[in-house]
């Protein structure tokens, strides 16, 4: 069994910041105040975890990360910053043939795990963050469509390579 983890004294400022997060439009922020606030009142990991909806280990690594760096432990981190979103713009303009894959298609998984190949992430990110970033510079995502068609009618036949 985990020894308990809790958060260290809340000072008024802070308690206050938290009650008013509570209130916020952003789903993170609400979660991670109602793991605090209820750590604060004595609860343990797994009591917030059950009331609240989430893991365990979610809890006290919110509380962790509370600990060590306040307040700012409140909101989500971005997997781009303003000035790393550019050249993912960059590199979405190349083929993924370029970084050794089999397709010319970029997927956003695919596209995650480039950005992390190249560089340009910290740590392994998900398709989601790029989809994020991709927001943020006006870029909508959109998956490809097969358009090309023939009015042979053995086109599909032949496009999946059953020949006869």
């Amino acid at each position: 069994m985990r020894k308990p983890i809790y958060i260290r004294s809340l000072t008024a400022d802070e308690a206050q910041t938290l009650q008013e997060g509570l209130r916020s439009s952003a789903t993170f922020v609400v979660r991670r105040c109602q793991i605090l606030l209820a750590s604060a009142r004595g609860q343990t990991a797994r009591v917030i975890a059950e009331t609240v909806g989430c893991d365990d280990q979610t809890v006290r690594n919110a509380v962790h990360a509370f600990n060590t760096t306040g307040l700012t432990a409140r909101t989500p981190h971005a997997a781009f910053t303003t000035p790393q979103r550019e050249p993912l713009r960059a590199l979405l303009h190349r083929s993924p043939r370029t970084f050794g894959h089999p397709t010319s298609l970029w997927t956003l998984a695919l596209a995650a795990q480039v950005a992390y190949a190249e560089g340009l992430t910290a740590r392994p990110i998900s398709g989601e963050a790029i989809r994020r970033a991709l927001a943020r510079l006006g870029v909508r995502w959109q998956r490809a469509k097969h358009w090309i068609t023939s009015p042979d009618p053995a086109y599909i036949r032949k496009k999946n390579g059953v020949t006869g």
